[in-house]
């Protein structure tokens, strides 16, 4: 707290900063500890896997709105309270491990805030992350630490940073809309209803940076240096948005910037396997954020305890430049003809 009136005196004292300044300044709120503590607590049993429908996924969107509301985020136009609902999911039975996961129909909810733009205002940048996983089978809890707890927290200490840049007079150029979707695991349901029922113009929308999974170490690569993260999509849509975010990791957070899954030909299609492609396939240029999978993945043992929080933050930072460019730069984004 002492740090934080530090920054906030020195900040309003000494005004003339460049946004490459001010990046790296905000960047640093951003830590391994707050993203350990808050996943602790969003991926606990407490929340009992966070399936859609259940007890322990309206914890986790009450757990989220909290968060938004304690740190002076507005709610998004169009929601209740943050919530924006879909009625009626239906579900089908599917594999999990060895067993079954029952069908059904189900009701859920987006959790949509929004830190308006100062100079184009009506131009949105949405950082996205599914907030459901697997729930409590044979008395086992998916917890989903890593799919997709740690997307879930890296965007609230996103939304942390961006908050205080604008309680210390630096808000973004641009709207930033943080984007917790449901039933991704039930076949990106959330996201599809949000850019079907969207809250903001779609053809307003310059990008979307979508987190699904970074807290761990893909155990497939040849190259055992954890300071990797896998990129999808971010130049099939536009090339510009590739390159910015090529420049932003080369000037920030040096981490390898592995487009493996990107390839049209990859047999694990994960292009099309997460909430960024709703966006995609609405022409919005998307990356995917992702740091592949593990022999936890879609298990009961994908839990807090093994996530790598150092390398979390350093791929937070890593999202949190590239929207802090996105949102800051003068001119949008040029889509690929």
């Amino acid at each position: 707290m002492v740090m934080k009136r530090f920054l906030f005196y020195f900040l309003y004292c000494c005004p003339l900063f460049s946004q490459s300044d001010l990046s790296t300044i905000y960047s640093n709120e951003i830590t391994s500890k707050e993203l350990k503590e808050l996943l602790y607590v969003y991926a606990s049993d407490y929340f009992g896997g966070r399936e859609v429908g259940s007890k322990g996924q309206k914890i986790a969107v009450d757990f989220l709105r909290e968060f938004y509301i304690n740190h002076s985020i507005d709610p998004a136009k169009g929601t209740d309270n943050y919530f924006q609902y879909i009625k009626n999911i239906k579900t089908r039975k599917y594999y999990l491990g060895k067993q079954f996961v029952r069908s059904g129909i189900f009701d859920s909810e987006n959790v949509v805030s929004i830190i308006p733009g100062s100079k184009f205002p009506n131009e949105y940048i949405v950082i996205s992350a599914h907030l459901d996983a697997h729930g409590t089978h044979d008395g086992k809890i998916y917890n989903g630490a890593d799919d997709d707890g740690s997307g879930n927290v890296s965007i609230l200490e996103i939304a942390e940073s961006f908050a205080l840049a604008v309680k210390n007079g630096h808000p973004p150029k641009r709207s930033i809309i943080f984007l917790h979707v449901t039933a991704e695991e039930k076949g990106l349901i959330g996201s599809q209803y949000y850019v079907n029922n969207p809250l903001y113009p779609l053809e307003k929308t310059i990008a979307n940076l979508n987190i699904d999974m970074i807290g761990r170490i893909d155990p497939k690569r040849k190259d055992k240096d954890p300071n990797y993260i896998y990129l999808i999509g971010s130049d099939k849509i536009s090339q510009e948005l590739h390159n910015i975010s090529e420049n932003i990791n080369s000037k920030y957070t040096q981490l390898k910037l592995d487009y493996k899954y990107n390839d049209d030909k990859d047999p694990n299609r994960f292009y099309y396997r997460s909430d960024h492609y709703n966006f995609a396939k609405n022409n919005i240029p998307v990356i995917f954020y992702f740091n592949g999978t593990h022999e936890d993945y879609h298990e009961p043992s994908d839990t807090a305890d093994k996530i790598n929080y150092k390398l979390l933050e350093k791929r937070t930072k890593l999202i949190f430049h590239t929207a802090w460019e996105l949102a800051n730069r003068e001119n949008r984004l040029s889509i690929n003809k």
